[in-house]
């Protein structure tokens, strides 16, 4: 008699792609990351149409260093879901009983904001005060607290469905611009990137072994970017103040905020990279995501911008006066 033999189980694949198997976004991928190794950057907004791939990103990256994804807040959520109150059933019970807001779920964790732009601007202020400082004070309906909460925050928007006034703005830590990669080469390789994970997803063994060997991927990198958190405070910063200061003046910085996150930025990368101290090699790379949503233009309104190879070309030309 002949025996049935059932096939062994695959192993299995996470219903998020790896990090490392997303195809470009390299600008958005960096900012992630250098708001992850030093929080105070203040959170990365990250702006662009639809199908540009920017919550694909978020969550992925949200998946590798967290296992989990981001906590996610809707466009609908009032102050009391977000900060937190009252338990509403038990207060009818004649029970006073503490429910914690999204901001303490989120702690320690990512914290996800799709469509920003749509969210009631008191609402994204309180988020954008806790992730600044770090500190959630809650004084309304009898509650009188504080709490300390450390949690990366994430904006994504679409600037067709309008934009964010110039004071929200500003206080986001880096920007993105998300576009639609338009060499044909990358956006080729963007759909084979999909059609293997979709085929590891219906247990396909060579696109199991390929999705797999991404995970492995994004287990190393996480490890890499918590080094770079750890070793964040030793990187020396001292020669890069001036150079800074000097290319966020070329852009008429209103205030403080811009060529501060700058120095951070360049302080995360300078980490990630191993490097003992900042130069201006990484403050150039990092010029873009801290300046452009500052500049004039963004604070009276209109939608920021980064002109190529100008802008790049003056930051450079500031730098090298200045390092």
């Amino acid at each position: 008699m002949q025996l049935l033999t059932l096939p062994m189980s695959m192993p299995t694949i996470s219903p998020i792609m790896p990090y490392s198997m997303i195809v470009g976004q390299d600008q958005m991928k960096l900012a992630l990351e250098l708001s992850f190794i030093a929080p105070r950057i203040g959170g990365v907004l990250i702006s662009g149409q639809r199908g540009t791939g920017k919550s694909t990103v978020v969550r992925a990256f949200a998946q590798m260093l967290y296992l989990h994804l981001p906590v996610t807040l809707p466009i609908n959520a009032t102050e009391d879901r977000v900060v937190g109150g009252w338990q509403i059933k038990r207060l009818m019970e004649g029970y006073a009983e503490r429910q914690e807001g999204l901001l303490q779920e989120a702690d320690g964790r990512m914290l996800y904001i799709d469509e920003v732009n749509l969210l009631d601007d008191h609402i994204v202020n309180i988020i954008l005060d806790v992730a600044s400082t770090g500190v959630l004070s809650i004084q309304r309906d009898g509650i009188r607290e504080e709490a300390r909460v450390r949690f990366s925050l994430v904006g994504t928007m679409n600037p067709e469905e309008g934009l964010l006034r110039p004071q929200l703005l500003d206080r986001f830590g880096l920007m993105v611009y998300a576009e639609a990669d338009r060499q044909t080469e990358q956006r080729a390789s963007i759909i084979h990137a999909v059609l293997t994970y979709d085929a590891a997803l219906a247990d396909e063994p060579e696109a199991v072994r390929v999705v797999l060997a991404h995970a492995e991927q994004d287990a190393v990198y996480a490890q890499r970017l918590l080094a770079a958190k750890d070793r964040l405070i030793t990187v020396d910063v001292a020669a890069a103040v001036d150079p800074c200061i000097a290319a966020a003046t070329a852009f008429e910085m209103q205030g403080h905020r811009g060529d501060l996150v700058m120095l951070i930025a360049a302080r995360a990368l300078a980490a990630l990279e191993e490097a003992p101290q900042v130069t201006t090699e990484h403050l150039a790379k990092v010029a873009r995501l801290a300046l452009q949503h500052r500049r004039v233009e963004a604070s009276q309104g209109a939608q920021a911008f980064w002109r190529e190879p100008e802008d790049d070309q003056l930051i450079r030309e500031r730098l090298n006066t200045h390092g």
